[in-house]
């Protein structure tokens, strides 16, 4: 991370601060930031959240939640110390106007006494519902009206439909600039994520061959093993298809499919990804039920523990058709990738916790070896381990010709000695220096939505059909396979180890 940091001030709020999100992630980034010197020399964080909680108490559960979560581990005493002069807690009602004059008069008096105006970051670790209310009130308080200096920070989910969406927007593009809202996606603030483009468009030897005359199809994996667990009251209103798919894994399509931009600039960045979006192929209510598959995991085991049916998880409804699984063929209609498939696959309780893509080229158009049968295929991995692979054959040592696929693979942590940063040490530093290459703009989250929606009235119109259950543990349902044919026999499985390097045979099935 060589960035470097503009000289003034900045004053963080996080809305929230007593949530998971802020113990877990936010306070543990901006940790990390500040002992590899990429804060401001001055800083201030100011955490709100309606608990009346003693300050000093607050301050030993974020180091707690440092010396558990952070990359880093365990904090050093004398850095925690200089960090936690700067950490305050306000307790305070979202509704009521209180809460934000007491937060302006501090942030005044942080920049009163360093005789210049701050960066005000307004981070909204909150539910949903909350998202206009602060908006409201941070722009009757005249809190955030600078366009070069005071920026909000929304997580998802960015509205529940397109018109949700498209409210919201409109919500607060009356009260703030378009770049002042960093609507934030943590998925794209991963290393390999970003390493995507660097890939692409650095490498020559990949550019021309990225597009419908050599490759086959695409997939973009990402599978949990974990159930909803706590999360049952929120999951059973949203489902697979809103928390990952609209977001996370079409972002991941966006910028793979993406053309080349002609600068490393945000805005010319996020059109090409938006462009993307907006000409994938819209289904009709036939063709979702065809090109879609969705599952819900019922009782079963993972690594010999045994895990409930997701109609069993708190806050479940008992007859619940909420999706857990999601597998969907989507089609971009465009010059470049007309007629490849990108095949898109998440779910919860599956039997490993990965994120993966898959680029599966075209078969040999001659064949003159007869065990050349594997196509060449690269391997992107996010997640368990960052990595890149290309899967190519290659002669086996001895007197005959006989032909065996191999794999070439980059890994980060055998070429690099750096530590990796977290992706939300990568966004939140990206927010403080106005930079929104990384972020999703209002335009981009509506061509989510509208890729979707499809999808998601077909559901609710047909709220039974074709709902596939599989047993938690297993690889989901087995309509999820039969979306991959003909272009695939079945789905890329990260092997479990490196002495685990399975080749499964991806070959188009004639």
């Amino acid at each position: 991370m060589m960035k470097q940091v503009k000289a003034y001030p900045a004053a963080i709020t996080i809305f929230g601060a007593k949530g998971d999100l802020t113990k877990r992630k936010l306070i543990p980034a901006l940790y990390n930031l500040f002992t590899d010197h990429h804060l401001p020399p001055a800083f201030n964080i100011y955490c709100v959240d309606f608990l009346a909680v003693d300050e000093n108490e607050f301050r030993k559960d974020m180091l707690a939640g440092i010396n558990e979560f952070s990359r880093s581990g365990t904090a050093d005493e004398v850095t925690w110390n200089e960090f936690a002069e700067r950490l305050f807690y306000i307790q305070g009602d979202f509704l009521k106007k209180e809460t934000y004059t007491s937060l302006c008069e501090k942030i005044k008096a942080f920049e009163k006494q360093n005789e210049q105006n701050s960066s005000r970051i307004f981070y909204f670790a909150t539910a949903p519902r909350f998202i206009e209310i602060i908006s409201e009130a941070l722009y009757k308080h005249n809190l955030c009206n600078r366009d070069g200096l005071d920026r909000i920070v929304i997580e998802k989910p960015f509205g529940t439909d397109l018109d949700s969406a498209k409210k919201l927007n409109r919500f607060l593009a009356k009260r703030f600039s378009e770049k002042q809202i960093y609507r934030i996606d943590h998925y794209l603030g991963k290393e390999a994520v970003q390493n995507i483009m660097a890939f692409r468009f650095a490498n020559y030897v990949f550019e021309p061959l990225w597009n419908r005359k050599y490759i086959d199809h695409i997939q973009i994996s990402v599978t949990e093993q974990v159930g909803v667990g706590k999360r049952g009251g929120y999951y059973d209103s949203s489902g697979a298809l809103r928390d990952m798919i609209q977001n996370h894994l079409l972002q991941l399509l966006c910028i793979v499919g993406m053309e080349c931009p002609k600068a490393y600039k945000s805005e010319v960045i996020r059109d090409a990804k938006t462009k993307v979006m907006k000409s994938v192929k819209a289904y009709t209510t036939p063709q979702v039920f065809k090109n879609v598959v969705r599952g819900q995991y019922t009782a079963g085991s993972i690594n010999n523990m045994p895990r409930p049916a997701y109609r069993k998880e708190e806050q479940v409804q008992s007859g619940s058709n909420t999706e857990t699984f999601v597998a969907a063929k989507l089609f971009i209609d465009n010059e470049r990738w007309k007629g490849v498939p990108f095949f898109m696959r998440t779910g919860k309780s599956l039997p490993a916790q990965s994120s993966v893509i898959v680029v599966q080229f075209k078969d040999t158009p001659h064949k003159i070896f007869k065990d050349d049968i594997v196509p060449n295929r690269l391997i992107i991995s996010i997640q368990p381990e960052l990595e890149i692979s290309l899967l190519f054959e290659s002669k086996v040592p001895g007197l005959q010709m006989k032909l065996k696929p191999v794999e070439m693979d980059f890994t980060y942590k055998e070429s690099y000695t750096e530590t990796i940063p977290e992706a939300y040490e990568a966004l939140l530093l990206d927010v403080l220096h106005g930079d929104a290459t990384l972020f999703m703009r209002a335009d981009q989250i509506e061509a989510a939505w509208k890729v979707v929606m499809p999808i998601i009235e077909a559901w609710e119109k047909y709220p039974e059909k074709d709902l596939h259950m599989y047993k938690a543990g297993s690889c989901g349902p087995t309509a999820s396979g039969n979306l991959l044919k003909p272009f695939a026999k079945e789905w890329y499985e990260l092997p479990f180890s490196k002495t685990e390097k399975a080749i499964p045979d991806l070959k188009s099935v004639q």
